[in-house]
């Protein structure tokens, strides 16, 4: 089969929401904070998709690069990407840096609380798209709900987090840290009827896409693709698909979205890429 509906898990926490983004109930009115979706097991997929849902802004934190996470033990890095589905007025999220610091005086401001005024947080808006690499210190604020692709490794350091009882990761966090100024890179553009790319040239590519009729998704050998419908619906080789899930697309997939339907794709790097037929 060429398409694999991934398991939906969903993860309360306490700067979670109990509004959640259309395709997602909450009965229970949980605070939701993390919906995410599991690979089949005894599968080691290179990315993992998540939705967030934030009420309140997330810990100052850092993530290891594929060179460094080997030398720990690691299948991979973690960069990491995001579509921004919704956002208050004055939510944003911390990229980087106002100036370039050493690690000395990096670790300083974690341990004295001053490393809020020495982030960067910068606003952002429904519709952004940012794809934030390994290494990159980062926060993301309250307010937002967004779409979160990733490499696939639970891999977080945590550098400050505003007084709440959790375990922080301060050697291990500025050890892999680039301690800079951060600048969003448009890399966004068409790339046929219907097929808009998000960003590309780090460890992953993410396309948006809407059209109406069955085209075929023909991929690389070895290397599947996300499916993520953000809105609508439509076929994957005739099984149903709808907003709230996510699939695993091989070569060969059918797929027939229905009209209006709006959908993520992300995929790794690869060379041919995916082909939209």
């Amino acid at each position: 089969m060429a398409a694999t509906k991934l398991t939906t898990i969903r993860v309360d926490k306490p700067w979670g929401r109990t509004k959640l983004w259309p395709g997602f109930d909450n009965p229970d009115n949980s605070q939701t904070g993390e919906i995410w979706f599991e690979a089949p097991k005894g599968t080691d997929p290179d990315l993992m998709v998540k939705y967030l849902f934030t009420s309140e802004k997330l810990s100052i934190q850092v993530h290891e690069d594929d060179e460094s996470a080997h030398r720990a033990g690691h299948e991979r890095g973690k960069d990491e990407a995001w579509v921004i589905l919704d956002a208050q007025p004055d939510s944003t999220i911390a990229l980087g840096l106002h100036e370039t610091v050493s690690s000395d005086a990096l670790r300083r401001a974690a341990e004295d609380g001053s490393i809020e005024t020495l982030v960067d947080c910068k606003p952002v808006h429904a519709g952004d798209v940012i794809y934030s690499p390994a290494r990159t210190i980062h926060a993301i604020g309250a307010g937002l709900t967004l779409i979160e692709v990733q490499q696939n490794v639970d891999l977080t350091y945590r550098l400050y987090d505003y007084g709440r009882d959790r375990e922080l990761h301060l050697d291990k966090g500025i050890a892999v840290s680039d301690p800079k100024p951060f600048e969003i890179v448009d890399t966004g553009h068409d790339a046929g009827p219907g097929q808009k790319v998000l960003c590309e040239g780090g460890k992953f590519v993410m396309e948006r896409w809407s059209w109406d009729g069955e085209r075929k998704v023909t991929m690389p050998d070895g290397v599947p693709g996300w499916l993520i419908p953000i809105s609508g619906g439509g076929t994957i080789d005739g099984e149903r698909f709808t907003a709230g899930e996510c699939w695993m697309i091989d070569s060969g997939a059918a797929l027939a979205p229905d009209a209006g339907s709006d959908l993520l794709f992300a995929y790794p790097l690869a060379d041919p890429a995916p082909i939209l037929g």
